[in-house]
């Protein structure tokens, strides 16, 4: 089962994300794939974690999610927007390779015996960026949310804290 949770910015999906997971297991395993890049980001870090409680298994990891025994486990996958993120500085100018490993690695994940619930942000919402880098990634994000929502069992998306169910295959 795969589980798109997306939205703008601060509107909620990690939360909501955390509690579905909650829901379905006591033994959550949550994947982050952030990379920290200032002190003020590493603080947003940690109050996810102590949010979290112990009873999550914490994965970190910043590009290769296949390479992590998930096997029969729920999964909270947060964010593909910073995990993007990586691929997309890591590869300079060339936008098609970023598209092309993220797919990849999508495609190794999914085919893990496990459900993902996997947080992602819907960038074209906040209006058209000023700069070209800033709009290539709003390019790359939105195809990548594509993508991620074909494959879907289920894809929400969260305003202002409330779900809103866009799709579900399951009932």
């Amino acid at each position: 089962m795969i589980h798109l949770i997306t939205g703008g910015q601060k509107s909620g999906k990690s939360e909501y994300a955390e509690s579905l997971i909650l829901n379905k297991t006591n033994q959550p395993v949550y994947m982050a794939t952030s990379r920290i890049w200032d002190d003020n980001h590493r603080k947003r870090i940690e109050a996810h974690k102590a949010r979290r409680g112990s009873q999550w298994l914490n994965i970190e990891e910043e590009k290769f999610l296949s390479n992590h025994d998930v096997n029969g486990k729920i999964v909270l996958l947060d964010c593909i927007t910073l995990w993007l993120n990586n691929f997309f500085f890591d590869n300079g100018e060339d936008d098609n390779k970023t598209i092309e490993q993220a797919k990849e690695e999508l495609d190794k994940i999914f085919a893990k015996d496990c459900d993902w619930i996997i947080v992602s942000n819907e960038l074209g919402l906040g209006g058209h960026p000023e700069n070209q880098m800033a709009m290539r990634f709003n390019d790359i994000q939105g195809a990548i949310n594509q993508y991620i929502a074909a494959k879907a069992d289920i894809v929400t998306m969260l305003i202002s804290g409330i779900p809103l169910e866009i799709k579900n295959t399951l009932k």
